[in-house]
């Protein structure tokens, strides 16, 4: 079966109705990176940055997969599908995807703020616990903490993702910049004969690489074309 590599950014979700985090109204606008996105500022005031992301979990409670994350779960069918996705949300899960690999973290999880990347200490949240409590210890007796990548931190996730992209057949590219690194470096490491399909509206860097065929649709609507073409008999 051929392996597929589908690469998501924050345009995947957007049609899901939540906000990228660069745009204009995105969530930067709104709220710095330097209070709540940044191990500094953890540091400095972890009550403050802990109630960000349990505001963001209770937002994202109620949001749902649009058809472009259904179509990429879809593919399984078909192929040995391999999503690495930049975004903290599990829509790609709750659509029915079952290998992701999350580049940034995800907001449904917790985890020890000592031994951040440890399973052992990671605690799933959902619709019957969605904050992390004022003071809140984890396994390891270190304060519980959001299970996302902050500014400055490493990306423990990039390596498996580079390995899963040289492995892979063909690539997808939804909804994403292309300019926020390491995750826009993964397209180097697709062999040179790997098709390459990128899903955006918008102009984006890469797009005028060699093998790659640009999409110019949301994730829905470019999803639903190249899923055509893709299992066309």
């Amino acid at each position: 079966m051929k392996k597929i590599v589908v690469l998501t950014g924050a345009g995947m979700s957007v049609e899901s109705g939540l906000s990228t985090f660069r745009d204009a109204d995105g969530l930067w606008e709104n709220y710095p990176v330097s209070r709540v996105a940044t191990h500094e500022a953890w540091e400095a005031d972890p009550e403050y940055v802990n109630a960000f992301y349990n505001m963001l979990r209770t937002k994202y409670t109620d949001v749902k997969p649009n058809n472009g994350h259904l179509l990429v779960a879809e593919l399984e069918k078909h192929y040995d599908v391999t999503v690495v996705t930049q975004n903290v949300d599990n829509l790609h899960e709750v659509a029915g995807s079952t290998k992701v690999i999350h580049l940034h973290g995800e907001l449904m999880k917790a985890c020890s703020s000592r031994d951040v990347d440890n399973p052992r200490y990671h605690v799933q949240l959902g619709p019957d616990k969605l904050t992390i409590e004022p003071g809140e210890l984890a396994g390891d007796g270190s304060l519980l903490r959001p299970f996302i990548v902050f500014f400055g931190e490493g990306v423990p996730n990039i390596s498996v993702a580079a390995e899963a992209v040289a492995d892979a057949d063909i690539m997808i590219i939804i909804g994403t910049s292309m300019v926020v690194y390491p995750a826009a470096g993964l397209i180097q490491y697709a062999r040179r004969d790997v098709p390459v399909y990128l899903i955006d509206p918008n102009d984006v860097m890469g797009s005028g690489r060699y093998n790659v065929t640009h999409i110019k649709k949301g994730a829905s609507a470019g999803m639903e074309e190249l899923f055509g073409k893709l299992t066309a008999k």
